[in-house]
């Protein structure tokens, strides 16, 4: 794992603060808007509204924390090379070109939690949330590729996040779609 320096220490504390703080403010506002679909803080109640750069920020911090632990603190645990390097870096790379593909077939308006067309062709017939699950695969990927304990917290936090948007979603999807958002949650599942 090389030699650790109080800096490294330092930045390694910073990051997991950063990382777990920006994934459970995610599940908070995800949460709450679970619970109070009504007063819901996702998917924003406007259009033009400050909360999508908010999520995307809160969700790149989580991201650049797993990337900055896994910098400073590269495979510190012992695993299996099969696993970290098989298994991550496919996780990582199926897992960006189902994002990006999915995003680019939805739309940033869409991906932004704003009203657009419903997408149920392509990637989104098999499930209807691919981008979430291909962000879960990707966190699950830096986890395995990186072999670092402290990778981990902020990995299950940002999948925890990311398993929970859907939930805080559909009820909005509902009012927005009606009997066709229905008839698709019906013939396709949320994950797989």
């Amino acid at each position: 794992a090389g030699v650790r320096t109080p800096l490294m220490t330092i930045a390694q504390g910073i990051l997991v603060v950063v990382g777990l703080l920006s994934g459970l403010v995610l599940i908070g506002a995800l949460l709450w808007s679970i619970v109070r679909p009504s007063k819901r803080i996702w998917p924003p109640n406007r259009e033009h509204s400050v909360i999508p750069i908010i999520a995307w920020g809160l969700t790149l911090a989580v991201f650049g924390a797993v990337i900055g632990l896994g910098i400073v603190d590269w495979k510190s645990a012992s695993m299996p090379n099969a696993l970290r390097w098989a298994v991550g870096p496919f996780l990582i790379a199926i897992g960006n070109l189902i994002a990006w593909w999915g995003a680019f077939i939805i739309g940033l308006k869409a991906t932004s939690g704003v009203r657009d067309e419903l997408i149920t062709s392509g990637l989104y017939r098999f499930s209807r949330n691919p981008q979430y699950l291909a962000d879960m695969a990707i966190l699950i990927g830096l986890g395995l590729l990186f072999a670092s304990p402290w990778v981990w917290p902020v990995v299950i936090v940002g999948v925890a996040a990311l398993a929970l948007a859907p939930l805080a979603e559909e009820p909005w999807l509902c009012e927005q779609y009606g009997t066709k958002y229905r008839n698709y949650c019906a013939e396709t599942r949320r994950y797989l």
